[in-house]
């Protein structure tokens, strides 16, 4: 118990760590033993297949230890220093260039010993390695933990190395500690104990030690957070009688019938799964996760309509006001037909009209309240909401669902999106949820075809544009930061240079609307002014952005889908759910900077109608890596397969942002490779809750406490 206990101690318990070195950690946010331990390696040297420099073979990757000989700093261009290193072993010689390192000419001494990892190439005589892995073996590397080295991260005060030893001492400190999972599951998928596993994972002596380490442990990061998840969906309803709606009643039997068109299949098992889970004597928690132009909301349609016919209400909640007007727009008149009232509240709905709908709802007169975060102001209230469904769930955050949940005793939740999520991920965030599927569409859309441009040709987009101008169509413009170019390598502004090859996808900042909130506006109105008055001369042109009033935005909406307006120049406040079927054209600029999820969910205003559609991504980088990624939008129209592809690029957090919890705690899993390890601890997690909802068995005992520990701080962070 001593040693589960040090888990949690400050960081200065471990030996090593004095008061300033415990900044710099906190720095990789590590303030305690635990912390500390969970900071993996993030690569392996696999010294214990260690080559001679003779024996390294030309173009393959290997690692040498050698000594060093003389160290040069050269500087070859006025902006661009090496380091040079010789290296020799007895067997032969390496020379090593650094570019960028020159601190490597003040830390690398003649008969230093180091360890090197990288290619080996051979040209001008001798063999060579271009920035590999360098590291200083102490004591020629007697201090090593076996033959595989790991590389933690670290900070610029603390060193990899340095990282390692802290890393070992608070092994010691953690030895012996207890092991949370039960004997059971542990047999079942024969995993390590923990205490191996933190000690192979950060020093094993194989790789396939390593391996099983961190399967061990990436099990048990997902088996708490869905044990966290599912005990907090449970939380929401207790102590309170939740609704079992009646859902073959009279309202919903006339929505099947006035449907214009019928349901494809995925979206009857979708209504069918919703309604099932309505009708269950214990509030539903529902995610209906559909691609661009699924039908999503014309099955949402049914759980309003069943909400109705069981005597209750609906708040139907959209983050936009174009959006919650839109689907007003469409469903209202549906809703209507089969005796279902509705109405709108939005910021913009004046007091006298915002007043008539709060005193229907209150009485009960209203059944159905479409509307955008005005829905969960505090004179929002209702005479019995029975079900809340909040459309783009993920531009919510959990403060602003659980206030919309609170408009009712214990409502049903049903939460739509169209961002494309693998069910590997939907599982990891929403394990408190039950899940749909809707991915094929209802009708046959008009093909679309995706261009990619850089900066230099952009020229040909627009022509583009103007083409389909002057054959009546209409064009989207979409600018990450509207009228705004960036500096740092915009266009044919950028030389390029030796990092040409170097892309980082942090650089990818725009996910959604939130991400824009730094936009100039008055440069959005130049950029607006400088098409009307240079590109589209003879056509009408018109902007939105989130700057805009409500009314404006309005206002410039219903110009464009009147066809007063030919090209609407835009940020993402148009990805989802605007549909304007004349929009054939599609121009993006600085698509670098956008996620795939997010360019696919722009990609589905156009095409829309009988008329093939284009997008056009123009990206402000030349980088390799970054057209790469965006020609992943030429390869495919599906938005599960991008989401996917994109995940294998990069982290689920960058992807979804701060406003969802559960992947940025999960530090070892990655959510394509470890799909089928996500859906078993998912299934195990249910199964054990199912058996002690509480956690209070002695076989469970530890299991609980452990949860408590690494969720106690982070409920803010992971709550949704």
């Amino acid at each position: 118990m001593k040693a589960t206990l040090a888990l949690d101690a400050p960081v200065t318990s471990v030996r090593m760590v004095s008061p300033k070195r415990a900044t710099a950690l906190a720095k990789l946010n590590i303030a305690t033993v635990r912390d500390l331990l969970s900071n993996y390696p993030h690569r392996y040297i696999d010294m214990s297949q260690v080559s001679t420099i003779a024996g390294a073979r030309i173009g393959q990757s290997c690692t040498m230890r050698a000594s060093v000989y003389e160290v040069k700093l050269k500087k070859p261009k006025p902006r661009l220093a090496l380091a040079e290193v010789t290296l020799v072993d007895g067997t032969g010689t390496l020379i090593v260039t650094a570019f960028r390192q020159p601190w490597l000419a003040d830390q690398l001494k003649a008969g230093m010993t180091v360890a090197v990892s990288g290619t080996v190439e051979f040209n001008y005589g001798f063999k060579r390695m271009t920035n590999p892995y360098i590291e200083v073996l102490e004591d020629g590397g007697s201090d090593f933990h076996g033959m595989i080295i790991p590389v933690h991260p670290a900070t610029g005060a603390i060193k990899v190395g340095m990282m390692r030893r802290l890393v070992a001492n608070a092994l010691e400190e953690a030895e012996g500690v207890l092991d949370p999972l039960p004997v059971a599951l542990r047999a079942k998928y024969r995993l390590m104990s923990r205490n191996n596993a933190l000690s192979c994972i950060h020093f094993p002596h194989t790789m396939d030690e390593q391996v099983q380490a961190r399967r061990r442990l990436a099990y048990e990061e997902v088996l708490l957070l869905e044990l966290m998840l599912m005990q907090e969906g449970a939380r929401r309803s207790e102590g309170l009688e939740p609704v079992s709606h009646c859902v073959d009643g009279p309202c919903v039997s006339a929505l099947n019938a006035a449907i214009p068109f019928a349901l494809t299949g995925e979206q009857q098992r979708a209504r069918d799964e919703i309604l099932a889970r309505m009708a269950a004597p214990e509030a539903a928690n529902h995610l209906l996760l559909g691609d661009v132009g699924t039908g999503k909301t014309i099955v949402s349609a049914f759980a309003l309509a069943a909400a109705a016919d069981s005597g209750g209400q609906a708040l139907f909640m959209a983050p936009t006001e174009i959006l919650a007007r839109q689907h007003a727009a469409s469903l209202g008149p549906l809703l209507a037909e089969v005796g279902v009232n509705s109405g709108v509240l939005t910021g913009s709905t004046s007091a006298d009209e915002r007043g008539e709908l709060l005193g229907r709802l209150a009485s009960g007169e209203l059944d159905v309240l479409f509307g955008t975060h005005a829905l969960i102001e505090p004179d929002v209230v209702c005479a019995n909401c029975t079900l809340a469904v909040i459309d783009e769930q993920q531009r919510f955050g959990v403060d602003q669902r659980a206030a919309l949940l609170a408009k009712g005793s214990c409502p049903d939740a049903l939460f739509l999106t169209a961002t494309p999520i693998p069910r590997s991920l939907a599982l990891a965030l929403f394990g408190n949820l039950t899940l749909s599927y809707i991915k094929e569409r209802p009708r046959a859309t008009a093909p679309r075809k995706t261009y990619l441009h850089t900066y230099a040709n952009r020229g040909v987009a627009y022509d583009a544009a103007l083409a389909a101008c002057a054959r009546g169509e209409q064009v989207y413009i979409v600018c990450p930061l509207v009228g705004e170019k960036r500096s740092e390598d915009a266009g044919e502004g950028s030389k390029g240079g030796e990092d040409e090859d170097v892309y980082e996808f942090a650089s990818i900042a725009i996910e959604d609307e939130s991400d824009m909130k730094g936009g100039n506006a008055r440069a959005a109105e130049d950029e607006a002014e400088f098409l009307q008055s240079k590109v589209f001369v003879d056509y009408r042109v018109g902007l939105v952005h989130g700057k805009l009033p409500a009314a404006k935005k309005q206002e410039v909406m219903d110009g464009f889908r009147s066809g007063e307006i030919d090209v609407l120049v835009a940020t993402t406040v148009i990805e989802v759910g605007v549909d304007v079927p004349g929009a054939t054209v599609m121009i993006v600029e600085d698509a670098d900077r956008f996620g795939l999820s997010q360019l696919h969910q722009l990609r589905g205003r156009v095409g829309r109608g009988d008329l093939p559609g284009e997008m056009h991504l123009i990206s402000g980088t030349k980088k390799e890596a970054a057209l790469e990624r965006l020609s992943a939008m030429q390869r495919t129209d599906d938005g599960f397969e991008l989401a996917a592809y994109d995940l294998s690029l990069r982290r689920e957090g960058d992807i979804l942002g701060n406003r969802q919890h559960g992947a940025s705690l999960l530090k070892l899993v990655n959510v394509v490779r470890d799909g089928a390890l996500i859906e078993a601890a998912h299934a195990d997690a249910r199964a054990i809750l199912q058996e002690d909802p509480e956690l209070e068995s002695d076989q469970y005992r530890a299991l609980a406490r452990e949860a408590r520990v690494v969720y106690r701080t982070a409920h803010e962070v992971v709550g949704g």
